[in-house]
């Protein structure tokens, strides 16, 4: 089996390496993942100016994968394209340091490089963990691998797009249990901090406040707040197809300009 590591921390992230040496005890991997880090960048690409790989080695001097100069996204296309042999049995885009759950899916580079890999066919799963100072990344690792070979193992013949999320009281735990449950999708985080530098400009200062309003079903954000894993099947086309069904019987002209 052949998996393709990437993420959105960077390269050097303790999330990446401790995914990568799990991964490595069932598969073959190739690591494909930013110079730098890219959080928040969304499903951004590189169009404007090259990307530049650069090869980088363990302790050992063997070959990890290559550092790219670009989005996670771009991470996966290189990848796919030119540094893996043959198409990737799966993308495995983590682990993230930070939920990637409700609404943050779309701002979130960790998911978007799964997204990217589901674009070109092959099943893809993106993996975080709640952020913490001191997060237990080897931990959260064990779990994500045990978790992606039962996934490898059940699911049909085609491709699924997947989101794991690891609250921290999990890895302080002997014994967890994962919901699978859709994304939430109340709206949260509207609020900022009004600040003033020491240069006198103003700031203003993204925040997490008020959290989300209860949706009145379990979602992924209801479960990972009483402690529970959580893994939500996910997909890229956004059309409305119940909209697009009314829409198709409408007759709408065009003005003459």
């Amino acid at each position: 089996m052949l998996i393709l590591l990437t993420n959105d921390d960077g390269i050097y992230a303790p999330g990446l390496r401790a995914l990568e040496e799990e991964l490595r005890q069932i598969a073959e991997v190739r690591v494909v993942a930013p110079a730098t880090e890219q959080s928040g960048v969304g499903h951004s690409i590189t169009f404007l100016r090259p990307l530049v790989p650069k090869e980088v080695y363990d302790a050992n001097d063997r070959l990890r994968g290559w550092a790219v100069d670009g989005s996670p996204a771009d991470c996966v296309k290189l990848g796919i394209f030119e540094f893996c042999q043959r198409p990737p049995d799966i993308v495995v885009s983590g682990i993230n340091g930070g939920l990637n759950a409700g609404i943050n899916v779309l701002y979130s580079g960790t998911v978007a490089a799964a997204i990217e890999g589901a674009f070109f066919g092959i099943t893809s799963i993106a993996c975080s963990l709640e952020y913490h100072e001191h997060a237990q990344f080897r931990k959260a690792a064990k779990m994500c691998r045990s978790i992606i070979e039962q996934i490898l193992e059940r699911k049909g013949p085609e491709p699924v797009l997947y989101n794991l999320n690891i609250p921290t009281a999990a890895t302080n735990r002997d014994h967890n249990e994962l919901k699978i449950v859709p994304m939430g999708v109340s709206r949260y985080g509207e609020d900022y901090v009004k600040g003033v530098d020491p240069k006198g400009r103003t700031y203003y200062w993204a925040t997490n406040d008020p959290p989300p309003r209860p949706e009145g079903y379990p979602t992924d954000l209801t479960e990972i707040a009483k402690g529970y894993l959580t893994l939500t099947p996910l997909q890229y086309n956004m059309t409305r197809q119940t909209t697009l069904a009314e829409m198709e019987k409408w007759t709408l002209s065009v003005p003459t300009v």
